[in-house]
């Protein structure tokens, strides 16, 4: 079962987020917040496997949440999945500095959603192919310095492939169905290269792939 925790200050907006989760078999909510104090404080009584949280909230907005849930080790088990109605950058990268393992818009299909929860509690980070198209151009438009570590040409043919497939914005799970790989073999194949070009997160991996021009924009 993947306990769930949902963050926002609508109560309209955390209902129907719960009659939505509550419908699955494997999927429970097992706490409500109104702002990410509140959120906190649950998560470090509830221990939940996902915590959703709206991005702006009154008193401690979803990014400080996040912040201070992953300077808890004693919620190292908790993966942040940031909602919001915004597409903005800074939002995207104060939440994935802030160590969040995701970030969706509401607008995003129920069936998404549901499945980004899952993705999310199996331990793979998402972003919403809205997001990631706004960061892909924020990166292009005004590349930061590369991260240290060796160059592409320590990756294998394989590694090449599973990189691009992280730069188009696909889980571990996606990237297994699309080489026709285990999920354990595409998530040891991120983890690689992840580690052979001194990256972070995948936040990073997709700086690298256009950076080193792998990945063109607008290109296939």
């Amino acid at each position: 079962m993947i306990r769930v925790v949902l963050a926002d200050d609508q109560p309209l907006i955390r209902a129907g987020f719960r009659a939505l989760l509550d419908c699955e078999d494997d999927i429970e909510v097992v706490g409500e917040a109104g702002n990410g104090g509140e959120a906190v404080e649950l998560c470090g009584r509830l221990r939940p496997r996902v915590a959703l949280l709206d991005v702006r909230m009154p008193l401690v907005d979803g990014i400080d949440a996040t912040r201070r849930i992953g300077a808890d080790p004693a919620l190292g088990g908790v993966r942040v999945v940031i909602l919001t109605n915004y597409a903005l950058d800074e939002y995207v990268f104060a939440a994935l500095r802030a160590g969040a393992a995701g970030f969706l818009l509401k607008d995003i299909e129920p069936v998404e959603l549901l499945r980004s929860v899952r993705v999310a509690a199996a331990g793979d980070a998402l972003l919403s192919p809205a997001v990631t198209r706004r960061l892909i151009e924020e990166y292009v438009a005004t590349p930061p310095r590369p991260p240290g570590g060796a160059g592409l040409e320590r990756l294998t043919a394989r590694e090449v492939e599973v990189l691009r497939l992280v730069a188009a914005g696909l889980s571990n799970d996606e990237i297994a169905g699309q080489l026709v790989i285990s999920r354990a073999t595409a998530k040891t194949h991120v983890s690689r290269v992840m580690g052979k070009l001194g990256a972070r997160d995948r936040a990073q991996l997709v700086v690298r792939a256009y950076e080193s021009g792998l990945v063109i924009p607008g290109g296939r």
